[in-house]
């Protein structure tokens, strides 16, 4: 019996040029369903070492071979199969705009948001769809009602489109921030929350978390901070856009009152969309950043009133959604730890190399940061990118000055010893 490959060159011989794109594409996405099939008999732990079942499963990906790609963390490539997804929803939209896009395409988004509730184990009755983490979080920092005086703990390092949206509250409606200075990395819970307390006064009404900080992609214990919070009778809000479908947890476990996340990130989602969660309670009581014509209504599809959009994306969403469930969010949280841990572990060798991430599997993830003694931080990203065409970027914000490298599921660890050997010359 022939092996598939050997079946493949035969037959690319044999047909010719003019059907080798057919041939090639029926291969590979066979090889990239055997591949996850193995995969899926395995533990995650054990998922995480079989280097030529995620080599074999990078091939469901269109990245470019020029560069090699570690900044997956600003935003995800989609696997082909969302692309062609958001090509064929695009597609039939032109053919009819306001036939297929109103009266087609829109009826999808009950199903879509089904299947996100199941994802994110909450009611779909809990969750808006939107285009990204910075919508979702602005929606609920000038939709929830506040008097002057009143005050938001966060840290400086949070986002800064979410320290901007707060700042300009507190330019306009005089409320306050209590500000929380995190010295990362930290491997101590009740350090974190006990930061949170001691910028907490009786004036307090919102805790700001951030879930997986993205400069270096310390993880805070969300959860224990939102049951902090709500013992204190504080609102927390949680900025997930690094964290959702990245770490293997559902929205329901962080029981935070309002949650937002951007799905182009490590859902792989198309570019542009994003979700938002709110509890039951709190729908009525916040205001949709795009009024309608009930505001106060408890209907949590008052905050998908945007406008015209392309639904193309909104639609391939699901795809991703499938592409992700197919994998196992364990093994992909896995995964990115090992090879966050495979170029960590391998650079510092070197005692010019200093880490500023944990290598605890609770205190982070793919994210990583590292600096070299002597050198600008920017310096050191330019010329991985100008003498090795490797793709990273140069942390500068508050006190964090690091390179952020971050892998993702289609990076292999041949990648990453290119990225070792070339830190480790620069380093010397």
């Amino acid at each position: 019996m022939v092996s598939r490959r050997s079946f493949f060159r035969k037959s690319a011989t044999l047909a010719g040029a003019a059907s080798l794109t057919g041939i090639s594409s029926a291969a590979l996405a066979e090889d990239v369903s055997d591949a996850l099939l193995a995969l899926n008999q395995l533990t995650p732990e054990a998922a995480a070492e079989e280097e030529d079942l995620w080599a074999r499963m990078a091939q469901s990906f269109t990245v470019t071979t020029n560069i090699l790609n570690l900044n997956n963390g600003g935003v995800s490539p989609q696997p082909k199969v969302v692309q062609e997804a958001v090509d064929r929803y695009y597609h039939l939209s032109n053919e009819g705009p306001t036939y297929y896009m109103w009266q087609i395409l829109d009826k999808g988004r009950e199903p879509l948001r089904r299947k996100l509730g199941h994802l994110a184990g909450v009611s779909p009755d809990e969750l808006a769809i939107n285009r990204n983490t910075t919508e979702a979080l602005g929606t609920f920092t000038w939709g929830i009602d506040l008097a002057k005086g009143d005050e938001i703990v966060m840290t400086r390092q949070d986002y800064p489109n979410m320290i901007h949206a707060w700042k300009q509250r507190e330019l306009r409606h005089g409320v306050k921030i209590n500000w929380i200075n995190l010295a990362l990395p930290i491997e101590d819970d009740d350090a974190i929350v006990k930061a949170y307390v001691a910028a907490t006064t009786p004036r307090t009404k919102i805790w700001h978390i951030t879930h997986l900080i993205t400069w270096t992609g310390q993880i805070l214990p969300a959860a224990k901070l939102c049951a902090e919070a709500r013992r204190r009778g504080i609102i927390s809000i949680v900025d997930a856009a690094h964290s959702f479908a990245h770490l293997d947890f559902k929205i329901a476990d962080l029981n935070s009152d309002y949650f937002g996340t951007s799905l182009h990130k490590w859902l792989c989602a198309p570019f542009g969309t994003g979700l938002m969660h709110i509890r039951p309670e709190h729908i009525s009581k916040t205001w949709p950043l795009f009024p309608t014509d009930k505001p106060q209504s408890g209907d949590i599809r008052k905050f998908e009133a945007l406008g015209t959009r392309s639904f193309a994306p909104e639609q391939a969403i699901g795809q991703a959604v499938d592409f992700h469930l197919a994998i196992g969010a364990g093994r992909k949280q896995e995964r990115l730890h090992y090879l966050k841990k495979y170029w960590c572990e391998a650079v510092s060798k070197n005692p010019r190399v200093k880490l500023h991430i944990s290598m605890k599997p609770e205190y982070s993830c793919a994210l990583g940061t590292f600096s070299i003694e002597g050198m600008d931080v920017g310096d050191v990203a330019s010329k991985l990118f100008s003498e090795y065409q490797i793709h990273t970027v140069s942390i500068k914000w508050e006190n964090i000055n690091a390179v952020r490298v971050t892998p993702h599921i289609y990076t292999t660890t041949r990648d990453l010893d290119r990225f070792i050997e070339a830190v480790l010359k620069i380093a010397s």
